[in-house]
């Protein structure tokens, strides 16, 4: 029972790897695993940033509000301002509106998911306002470099894939190995005790934020340069997706534990059963209905570890 509470997701993955291989020959190609991870890269590369809010014991959802927000931004300040002008103004955007989480959560101590919720809202009515409601697009599609962030390759690899493989290796190292990492953990763990032993916990906190919106941008770059366009709503969803693979990895919501690389594969244990959904001819609105009852099965997996049975005995 105990293994079965520790690794129930590992095997539930590996028995849908395994159905869905039997229901399409192409599920387990070499195309197709490296089309799955390129495309749940820009999953990935927010859920790294997110995991690192929700370790220091905070959430944020307005990520797929801001990927909207800096996606709009970079296409539409490509052909007013050049492509290395459209990419330095999206980061310093976006990390404002990183900074103004990590203020009102951090210093001013607000709740996280009030906080970020609304910020979803105010950021989507932003991006309405500045497009006019209006969908933008790259004009030269095929004379810009800009194409390289989402459509290149390096080494046979596309550079989707290695920019989030090279964010997820630097910040888990970062966490894993760094005095900052620690005080990260231990504020998400017991903040009343971090702060006693000397530890800032607002400006942790607030770095944290800074961490998730640069992690946007940097999905933002890879989304906007893959499509070389943008609707005004293209990030609507994402947060869903990106705490599902966060939860599937095993991070607790209630903080102080977590991992870069179990994000890692929690990202793409969804990657991979939402592309064997769609090869086995299932409609995309399914995938949600999915992605709802896999979190709900992470979640009630990870708390019946905790407790050491699937089931509560409490009344």
């Amino acid at each position: 029972m105990s293994f079965l509470s520790a690794q129930g997701i590992l095997i539930f993955f590996l028995l849908g790897m395994f159905v869905f291989s039997l229901f399409s020959e192409q599920f387990l190609s070499q195309s197709n695993i490296m089309t799955v991870v390129r495309q749940a890269s820009i999953i990935g590369i927010i859920a790294v940033g997110v995991t690192v809010v929700i370790i220091g014991g905070n959430l944020d959802l307005s990520v797929g509000s801001m990927l909207s927000f800096s996606t709009v931004l970079v296409v539409d300040l490509h052909d007013k301002i050049g492509p290395t002008n459209a990419i330095l103004m999206m980061f310093a955007l976006t990390l404002m509106i990183g900074a103004v989480n990590g203020i009102l959560i951090g210093f001013l101590r607000l709740n996280s998911l009030i906080v970020t919720l609304a910020m979803l809202s105010a950021i989507q009515g932003f991006v309405l306002i500045y497009s006019g409601g209006q969908n933008v697009d790259i004009a030269d599609q095929e004379g810009t470099w800009f194409a390289f962030f989402g459509r290149g390759y390096l080494g046979g690899i596309a550079v989707p894939i290695l920019l989030f493989g090279l964010l997820a290796i630097l910040v888990q190292v970062v966490m894993s190995y760094t005095g900052y990492g620690r005080r990260i953990f231990a504020v998400g763990g017991n903040p009343m005790a971090a702060v006693y032993s000397g530890i800032r916990k607002n400006w942790c906190v607030f770095s944290t934020y800074l961490i998730s919106a640069f992690c946007v941008a940097c999905a933002a770059l890879v989304l906007g340069s893959r499509v070389m366009g943008s609707q005004n709503n293209v990030g609507q969803g994402y947060e869903l997706l990106v705490l599902a693979g966060i939860i599937l990895g095993g991070t607790s919501l209630l903080g102080g534990a977590g991992s870069i690389w179990k994000t890692v594969v929690g990202v793409l244990i969804l990657g991979f059963i939402q592309n064997g959904l769609l090869l086995m001819g299932y409609p995309y609105y399914i995938q949600w209905i999915v992605t709802w009852v896999i979190i709900i099965l992470a979640v009630w997996l990870d708390l019946a570890n905790k407790r050491k049975s699937l089931f509560t005995t409490h009344s």
